[in-house]
């Protein structure tokens, strides 16, 4: 009998076994590792400073911008609710910390409970009742007071790696800050600039209006002496209400970026204070891009990058390790009594420790597709980072190139300006003496007028640059 009894449990022991390496068998490792190769410099530079560590305030420089930007860091809505997913991912890691160490709690359980007659505890009271001629109590109270613990011990450091996924999201949220700091400066200074272009457009319609304004009135006289016609005043007060038209598009232009300005750092609408007449004067100093793979440690989009693809190869090692066996280990101690005067009595004391090794079995589709959606989402952040790194690369190629292209440009527009600027005066100094028609006038005064125009645009686009490269290296956070 005992050797029957021996050999079953033996038998039931192989099968336990073989289910348990049965329910063992995992995945192999899919974790795709990402490439950081970038061309070793930009535009056959080799020079290793970058502006990107200088501090904003010295790259910018204006003082009025500075206390623009500073109010936005203070104020700015956006950049408040990026510092709020900080606090969820910082919370995030409390908790997944709390899941490998053991919980505990402590207190005090109360029931009754009435078996039926023909059930195994209804007919061990009547057992009782019948040997010992005493009634058992009905219905049986329970009452205990004492506390219980459990702990899942981390065999396979699935939770410390799901409590370091936890860790790479909130570094990932810190590089996110980061990121959104660099946008909101870079967006108040090209706001900030633009609105000084502005201002010296309307500067320069306003200019022309009271040069053509004199025109007219001397092509007014001139008909009067009839050394015109009437189709030539028609004509010049034609081109001064064009002129003067232009303003008003200008106008909605400022008042739409003074708003936006506002609303970056989070106020309602009031006028910006700004340095117009010194828009001329911004320089644009020399740019240091450094190397390209300074752009892995300088911008913060690609240490967010990177932290979320560490995050997402611990989800894949986490989700590997659900098809291990689990040991969890639980215990309780107490006092438990069916009457409440003997709670606190020695004999009620009460005390148990058990262990539980679980194999996963049934639902290993579900573990599949855990995985499979992990080793997805890993891939997609490599191909994310991947992308990061050649977008940032891009914008500083692109950004380099017009700081050149603009700087030539306006050269040559400033050229451009002051010679037609003197052909405003040739023109009219010809028109007043009868030796040019007033239609070249007209022609003369529209040229000078776009290519004034057009010069502040060029220095709008230096300006704009400026602004860019500064934030494409990764500046503006520190």
């Amino acid at each position: 009998m005992q050797n029957r009894l021996l050999n079953k449990t033996k038998e039931i022991i192989i099968i336990c076994l073989s289910v348990s390496l049965w329910g063992c068998t995992v995945p192999r490792k899919a974790i795709k590792d990402e490439n950081k190769t970038m061309p070793a410099s930009y535009l056959q530079a080799q020079d290793t400073a970058t502006s990107a560590t200088v501090n904003w305030r010295t790259y910018f420089g204006d003082e009025t911008l500075i206390a623009l930007i500073d109010t936005a860091l203070m104020n700015n809505q956006e950049l408040n609710i990026v510092l709020q997913e900080m606090e969820v991912r910082k919370n995030e890691i409390r908790a997944r910390k709390g899941e490998y160490l053991p919980s505990a709690n402590i207190g005090v359980t109360a029931g009754v409970e009435k078996s039926g007659k023909y059930t195994r505890y209804g007919a061990i009271e009547e057992q009782l009742e019948v040997k010992k001629d005493t009634r058992f109590p009905e219905p049986l109270s329970d009452y205990f007071l004492g506390m219980s613990a459990s702990w899942e011990i981390d065999i396979w450091k699935k939770l410390r790696q799901a409590q370091m996924a936890a860790v790479m999201r909130y570094l990932a949220s810190t590089e996110g800050k980061n990121f959104a700091v660099t946008n909101l400066v870079a967006d108040i200074a090209e706001a900030y600039y633009e609105l000084l272009a502005l201002d010296n457009e309307l500067e320069i319609i306003q200019q022309n209006v009271g040069i053509q304004t004199n025109v007219l009135r001397t092509v007014r006289q001139q008909k009067e002496a009839a050394r015109v016609t009437q189709l030539a005043v028609n004509r010049f007060e034609a081109q001064l209400l064009k002129t003067q038209n232009y303003q008003y598009a200008i106008r909605q232009r400022i008042v739409e970026t003074e708003n936006r300005i506002n609303y970056l750092t989070a106020r309602f609408p009031q006028p910006i204070p700004r340095a117009s007449k010194s828009f001329n004067d911004v320089k644009i100093d020399s740019i240091q891009a450094g190397i390209p793979s300074q752009l892995l440690t300088n911008r913060p989009d690609i240490r967010q990058a990177e932290y979320e693809l560490a995050a997402k190869k611990l989800d894949v090692k986490v989700a590997r390790a659900n098809f291990y066996p689990s040991l969890r280990i639980s215990a309780s101690a107490g006092f438990q009594a069916f009457n409440v005067a003997y709670l606190l009595n020695p004999h009620s004391i009460l005390y148990n420790l058990a262990g539980d090794l679980m194999v996963p079995l049934i639902n290993k589709n579900a573990l599949h597709a855990t995985y499979n959606t992990a080793t997805a989402q890993q891939l997609q952040a490599v191909y994310k980072y991947q992308q990061t790194i050649l977008n940032a690369y891009v914008e500083v190629l692109n950004q380099l190139t017009k700081i050149e292209t603009s700087s030539k440009s306006y050269e040559t527009k400033q050229k451009e300006v002051e010679t037609l600027t003197q052909s405003v005066n040739i023109a009219n100094n010809l028109f007043n003496s009868a030796r040019a028609d007033y239609s070249e006038v007209l022609l003369t005064q529209r040229e000078a007028l776009e290519t004034k125009m057009e010069l502040v645009e060029i220095k709008a686009k230096q300006l704009n640059a400026k602004v860019n490269i500064y934030k494409a290296l990764g500046g503006g956070w520190r």
